[in-house]
């Protein structure tokens, strides 16, 4: 079984009667470190903890001044190569991104709420090879913002994960370097000094290294700055093993680390563009010619329907489960960790997590729906290119089917615990931390987020009671757990009708007209 996966047949059923789902569907029981499509764009993501001088590091890299590098707290940072420099901030709530200058002392806007990121666009030459991202502390990630740079280090490839000579790694940062590793995803370590400078050698140290010196010679001087780095080397494999190849770098004032350092994520740049780019033929088998149908595909429009409902109901009562934990995360957090001032900031990232997972489910499941359904009208297995040959015609004909409520919309949780929806163009461009490549699914995805009524809400100074933001969470998502319940079904509905309509028109056409 793959790791973070469920099969959904494993699932219970609600509704006597139910198809189970064969064995090869596999609905994500929660967030993994993703595996990024050959298309998806290079990026080094920079991670670690506070006080750990990350922006500084990443500023210097660029060769930038650490002032234009500064975001709003928790939000994320994306800086990209463009010949024009150019600043925005992506708003959930908001159809269009809020710009801003550029420069080093460009005042942001004023904002009901922070943004999920800020886009920097900057003609720096290190850009052409990969985007730079910066991250919040990993002190203040949580469950959810870590399962948020996991997906965002799988897609983007690298990790640059920056410490103080005068810090240790915290249990939750071996964990996710652990994930990292496992996955393949290439992690760089650049370690600065501390607030004390580099540690201090203890007397009688001698180097790690045979030096070649005979018995009795003279020790040769011992350099902090290796014994550090090699301090933080040891403790981290005795936890991660994976990680025994990974490249440090002790970046200091006064030495050339940031041009090596620089080298190192260039060549990394070299090595996986080429290998994303050979991991999928150019022209996909099946892309092209006549696809004819079986002289008798059976009860396939029954089957159909009964494996979409099957996917709904197995897809709700995944997200049910996941707002439980929330639920019980959040509140934990009100008692005992951010209180009411910092819920709107915990509960927008548990939100944008619940969108990735519910987002990653939907899509997994109506690639099953496509493949089961069209292998039997086509014949199985079916090769590449006629599943993205149906991708298309199925996403035309959603727009045919989804009545009054558009599938591309954002739901936004309102300060008084309900939810509101914000449709049309642009309504989720502000959903993710880390945007990707545009998307091949079929379905848009799914996008909840706090509005920034939240924030006013519970950063004013008389809304300070627990037992009132407690209550408003629990009220906030059951609302979001019945809006997502009802988004599901209608999706699903909608993929089911307009599949229908593109494999019948197949059939009466005796052959594959996309």
């Amino acid at each position: 079984m793959k790791p973070g996966r469920l099969p959904a047949v494993d699932m219970p059923d609600d509704m006597a009667g139910a198809a189970p789902l064969p064995r090869r569907w596999w609905l994500p029981a929660e967030l993994g470190v993703t595996v990024p499509r050959p298309e998806e764009p290079l990026a080094v993501i920079g991670v670690g903890p506070a006080g750990a001088g990350r922006s500084e590091v990443l500023a210097r890299l660029l060769q930038l001044d650490p002032a234009m590098l500064a975001a709003p707290a928790g939000s994320w940072l994306v800086v990209r190569h463009s010949r024009v420099p150019t600043r925005a901030a992506y708003v959930p709530g908001y159809r269009q991104p809020h710009s801003y200058g550029a420069d080093r002392l460009a005042a942001g806007p004023a904002l009901a709420r922070p943004p999920r990121r800020v886009e920097l666009s900057l003609p720096e030459p290190l850009l052409r090879h990969f985007s730079l991202v910066d991250t919040p502390d990993t002190g203040a990630l949580g469950v959810a913002g870590g399962q948020l740079l996991r997906d965002g280090a799988g897609r983007a490839g690298a990790v640059l994960f920056v410490i103080a000579a005068d810090q240790v790694f915290t249990a939750v940062e071996l964990h996710l370097l652990a994930e990292l590793a496992r996955a393949g995803v290439e992690v760089v370590f650049a370690v600065t000094p501390g607030a004390g400078g580099w540690a201090p050698v203890p007397e009688g140290a001698v180097p790690t290294e045979d030096t070649g010196a005979s018995v009795g010679a003279a020790s040769a001087p011992v350099d902090p700055v290796a014994v550090t780095v090699e301090a933080h080397r040891a403790a981290l494999l005795a936890a991660v093993p994976g990680l025994a190849d990974a490249r440090w770098f002790p970046l200091d004032a006064a030495d050339d680390g940031p041009a090596d350092l620089r080298r190192a994520l260039v060549g990394w740049a070299a090595g996986e563009g080429l290998r994303r780019a050979s991991a999928e033929p150019p022209e996909l088998p099946g892309s092209y010619g006549r696809v004819p149908v079986v002289a008798d595909p059976g009860d396939w429009s029954e089957q159909l329907d009964q494996r979409a409902r099957s996917c709904s109901r197995r897809i709700r009562q995944h997200l049910a489960l996941e707002l439980a934990n929330i639920h019980l995360r959040v509140v934990q957090e009100i008692v005992f960790g951010v209180g009411c001032a910092g819920l709107p900031q915990l509960l927008d990232r548990e939100m944008e997590a619940l969108s990735l997972l519910a987002t990653a489910q939907c899509d997994e499941a109506v690639r099953g729906l496509v493949e089961e359904a069209a292998g039997r009208v086509f014949g199985a297995p079916l090769p590449a290119g006629v599943h993205r040959r149906l991708y298309d015609p199925v996403r035309w004909g959603l727009a045919d089917h989804q009545g009054e409520h558009e599938l591309d919309r954002a739901l936004l949780v309102t300060s008084t615990g309900g939810v509101a929806a914000l449709t049309g163009a642009g309504a989720t461009d502000a959903r993710a931390s880390y945007p990707g490549m545009e998307r091949v699914e079929v379905l848009p995805p799914v996008a909840v987020a706090l509005s920034g009524g939240c924030w006013q809400h519970w950063r004013s100074p008389g809304n300070h009671d627990p037992n009132a933001a407690r209550a408003w969470a629990q009220r906030a998502l059951r609302e979001v757990e019945l809006e997502l319940s009802r988004e599901v079904s209608r999706r699903f509905e909608v993929v089911r009708l307009s599949l229908d309509g593109v494999l019948s028109d197949a059939l009466d056409h005796g052959m594959l007209l996309a």
